[in-house]
C-alpha cells in the first residue's frame, strides 16, 4: 500500500496535507524519516509514526453521523443529497456505506463503515440491538400508548416486537422509544397504530454508542473499533 494511501484512510488527514508531512520529515517507516509520499509500506508489519505518533493500521473505518433531516441514507442518488456526499474528503474512503437506514425527514445518529460483517451483525434481529429515538408527537402519549408499545403492536400485516416507551413528564408530546427491529417506518407506524403522528424524530443511541453531542447536524468523525463495538453492549 501507499504511504499516503494509508496515513490518508487512518484519518491523518487529505493526501495533500499527508504529501506535504510526509516532505517536511514528519513520518517515519520503521524509525526511518521518508521523504516520498509514493512510497509503499506494508501497513500490516511496518511501524508507522507521524510526529512520533504510532499510527496503527485499522483494516475498516467506522464514522459516526449527526444526519441532518432532507438527506438520503443511501450511498448515491442522481436525484437528492445523500449522507455520503456530507462527508469531507478526509473522511472518504472506497466502500463506504450507511449501515442500516433513517427516513429522509429523520435525524440523529447514523453510522457509516466499510465492514460488511459488522454492519450485518448490528442489523440482524438475533443481535438484539437497541436503537433508542426522541419522538415529537401531535397528540400527547400517555400510559395506555406505553402498554401497547411493550405488549408488540400490530400495523397492517407487519407485527412490531415489543418496544420501549417512556413519556416525558413535562410535556408528553414527547417520548423516547428503544426498539431492536428497524422494520420500514418502523417508530412512525408504532404511533400511527395508537392514533398520533410523529412530527420529529431523531436517534439518540445504538446499543451503548451514543451520538456525540459536539457533533452539529450533517456533522462526522471516525470511531475507534472499540468505539464502534459499543453498539453490541446494553446501555447502562
Amino acid at each position: 500500500m501507499r504511504l499516503d494511501k494509508f496515513l490518508a484512510n487512518e484519518n491523518i488527514g487529505s493526501r495533500k496535507t499527508v504529501g506535504t508531512l510526509v516532505r517536511s520529515g514528519a513520518v517515519t517507516v520503521n524509525g526511518q524519516a521518508v521523504r516520498r509520499a509514493d512510497q509503499q509500506i506494508d501497513a500490516d508489519c511496518d511501524e508507522i509514526c507521524v510526529n512520533g505518533r504510532l499510527v496503527r493500521y485499522n483494516a475498516h473505518v467506522y464514522i459516526m453521523m449527526n444526519k441532518p433531516a432532507g438527506v438520503l441514507t443511501a450511498t448515491r442518488d442522481s436525484r437528492a443529497q445523500t449522507v455520503l456526499d456530507l462527508l469531507p474528503p478526509e473522511l472518504r474512503r472506497r466502500g463506504l456505506f450507511p449501515a442500516g437506514r433513517l427516513d429522509r425527514d429523520t435525524t440523529g445518529l447514523l453510522l457509516i463503515t466499510d465492514d460488511g460483517d459488522f454492519a450485518h451483525r448490528m442489523l440482524a434481529p438475533k443481535s438484539h440491538v437497541m436503537k433508542r429515538y426522541e419522538a415529537e408527537l401531535d397528540l400527547p402519549a400517555d400510559a395506555q400508548d406505553a402498554a401497547r408499545f411493550a405488549a408488540g403492536i400490530q400495523s397492517g400485516d407487519d407485527l412490531f416486537a415489543p418496544a420501549v416507551l417512556e413519556i416525558c413528564a413535562e410535556d408528553p408530546h414527547t417520548a423516547w422509544v428503544e426498539i431492536r427491529e428497524g422494520k420500514f417506518h418502523q417508530v412512525k407506524r408504532m404511533f400511527k397504530a395508537c392514533g398520533k403522528t410523529v412530527t420529529a424524530l431523531r436517534r439518540l443511541s445504538i446499543g451503548a454508542l451514543a451520538l456525540d453531542p459536539a457533533l452539529g447536524p450533517g456533522d462526522a468523525r471516525i470511531l475507534q473499533p472499540q468505539e464502534a463495538m459499543l453498539v453490541f453492549q446494553k446501555q447502562a
